[in-house]
């Protein structure tokens, strides 16, 4: 799929996945899509997970809420970030630029090879379950586990919001709204 074709089709996929494995090679290009991304001062301070151990997923599931879209997942991406992000630049650090970028990246490859995903961060600041699946993820206690990504091939299309048209959001050399 082109890049274009796949900025356009990828879409925030909360439904249930077939049984289709996420083959290991495809795995590796998606992680390989989130390493490439920008990040500041090129820190690289992003790590990741990628689970497609059967049993773990589940063990992974039944610390998420019931309806989350992760349940029948055939596989997960879990970027990892610093506990307590290292300023890189004067005294700032873009370890959530950077986490941010890297996902978006993998999001694109995800949709490029023909699966569907979501974002996934809020539910994982609940209830620790960032700190349990870091747990069962073998993640050191000075990183967090930040972002959930379910991958898998949809049961169906999911449906597509709307955006704002182009001169809501964007213009030429002067904000216009």
């Amino acid at each position: 799929m082109e890049l274009f074709e796949a900025i356009a089709e990828r879409y925030s996929y909360r439904g249930e996945y077939t049984g289709q494995s996420v083959p290991r090679e495809h795995l590796q290009q998606i992680l390989q899509a989130g390493l490439a991304a920008p990040s500041g001062c090129n820190s690289q301070s992003t790590r990741f997970v990628a689970v497609d151990d059967p049993a773990l997923l589940s063990q992974i599931s039944d610390l998420l809420p019931p309806r989350n879209a992760s349940r029948t997942a055939q596989a997960m991406i879990f970027a990892v970030v610093d506990a307590k992000a290292p300023a890189v630049y004067e005294d700032m650090s873009f370890q959530v630029e950077d986490c941010a970028a890297a996902v978006q990246n993998m999001l694109l490859a995800i949709t490029a090879l023909g699966y569907a995903s979501v974002w996934i961060d809020g539910v994982l600041r609940v209830e620790n379950r960032a700190q349990k699946i870091g747990a069962l993820l073998g993640v050191p206690a000075s990183k967090v586990v930040r972002i959930m990504l379910p991958i898998g091939v949809p049961v169906e299309a999911g449906p597509r919001r709307e955006k704002l048209p182009f001169d809501e959001r964007a213009w030429f050399n002067r904000y216009e709204a």
